[in-house]
């Protein structure tokens, strides 16, 4: 099958819409279950590409969670911390590699994955079919499903989740095409590669990188390899815990990544942990009203009885002292960005989120701005000497 036709393009009125291939070729994906759209089919090969990329970089099942053309979240499978697996709502679930991948990815920033598209790197299998389950989300693409995973992802939305396997094997062509206002445009397809050997141009006075920053980093820039430009991205731990897209100003990026790292940080004080949620509540309900609580606006579900809606009793305000001192506490967070960073203003945004590892391409007329910057903080910043684009 070398074309299928879909209900519209992104909106109703656009119609007709398909996606096809030249010169009759077959479609490297089989759909198993639903009837995915034209932006979820975009969702889908953007974030194939960025997990298939991370898992080959890093040599770990790699997971990633897409809302309109860029990640809201993107991880590695490393082990869950006690703490994690309660700010991602799966302490009494089975976990392997791939499972660990997407509750890192989805906890990366829930508000923003609700109703994401899901990508695997590996098989799927039943322990992350089943944290799906439990998530609103559009659908995955994966390069297989056990028979247990797929027959509880064909029963979500009755029936009716998209479910997509990609053929591994595929090989897009070297040169990528696109119309925009009816005009062509054409070029080579970004194939460069990232992995540790982008990180050699150590060019602060710190060059101590240790091996678990550098996959952070590497994960970083893949992730913004897939992320629409101006992009900026915090990784901690093997996950993206904060990424900022589409903005004109690199400083605004880098301070929306940040304010949503700061948010994955915040998620894990102890006034959080202990919130008293009435039994049951749903995992929507539940991330809105962390999300408000750790917010600036935290009195607005104190008030007025709002708070009896998820709460059993009414918690504590998180002050706002409390929460510069937790997020001044951090460190070990790593950042990566898809262009240079004009201004040291952008290292001092990111210090303030336990910044020590940068990953950037270099090649700004105040590069040596921005190194002092880094070196005042003691960070390590190495010049990858390649841009990042994507639109």
């Amino acid at each position: 099958m070398n074309e299928l036709e879909l209900k519209y393009g992104c909106n109703p009125n656009q119609k007709p819409s398909r996606i096809y291939m030249e010169n009759g070729a077959d479609l490297p994906i089989e759909v198993l279950s639903g009837k995915p759209g034209y932006i979820n089919f975009m969702d889908a090969f953007n974030s194939w590409q960025l997990v298939r990329e991370a898992a080959a970089a890093t040599g770990k099942p790699a997971a990633a969670s897409f809302k309109h053309v860029s990640p809201a979240g993107a991880a590695i499978g490393l082990p869950l911390s006690d703490i994690e697996k309660k700010i991602y709502f799966v302490e009494d679930m089975e976990l392997t590699p791939v499972a660990n991948a997407y509750a890192r990815a989805r906890g990366a920033d829930r508000l923003c994955s609700y109703g994401d598209w899901i990508a695997l790197s590996d098989e799927c299998d039943e322990a992350t079919a089943r944290i799906i389950a439990l998530e609103v989300s559009d659908g995955v693409i994966a390069p297989g499903y056990t028979p247990e995973a797929l027959e509880i992802l064909k029963t979500k939305r009755k029936g009716n989740y998209n479910v997509i396997k990609m053929d591994t094997a595929y090989v897009p062509a070297p040169v990528e095409t696109r119309l925009i206002y009816g005009i062509g445009f054409e070029q080579g397809r970004n194939e460069l590669p990232i992995d540790a050997s982008c990180l050699t141009n150590i060019v602060t006075e710190n060059k101590d990188l240790p091996d678990a920053a550098k996959d952070d980093l590497v994960l970083a820039l893949i992730t913004l390899k897939y992320t629409q430009s101006n992009s900026v991205c915090y990784v901690k731990n093997g996950q993206a815990i904060g990424i900022g897209a589409g903005q004109q100003s690199r400083v605004h990026c880098t301070r929306l990544a940040g304010n949503k790292a700061d948010n994955w940080l915040l998620r894990q004080h102890p006034k959080v942990l202990e919130l008293p949620f009435i039994e049951g509540v749903a995992r929507p309900l539940r991330d809105n009203a962390i999300d408000v609580y750790i917010s600036e606006e935290n009195d607005d579900i104190l008030r007025d009885g709002a708070w009896q809606e998820v709460f059993s009793v009414k918690p504590d305000v998180l002050t706002l002292d409390e929460k510069k001192e937790w997020i001044a506490a951090q460190s070990g967070v790593s950042i990566g960005s898809d262009a240079f960073f004009p201004f040291g203003d952008n290292i001092e945004r990111a210090r303030k989120s336990g910044v020590q590892y940068v990953a950037e391409p270099g090649g700004s007329i105040r590069d040596d701005n921005v190194i002092e910057a880094a070196n005042k903080y003691n960070m390590v910043m190495a010049f990858t000497g390649s841009r990042l684009f994507h639109h």
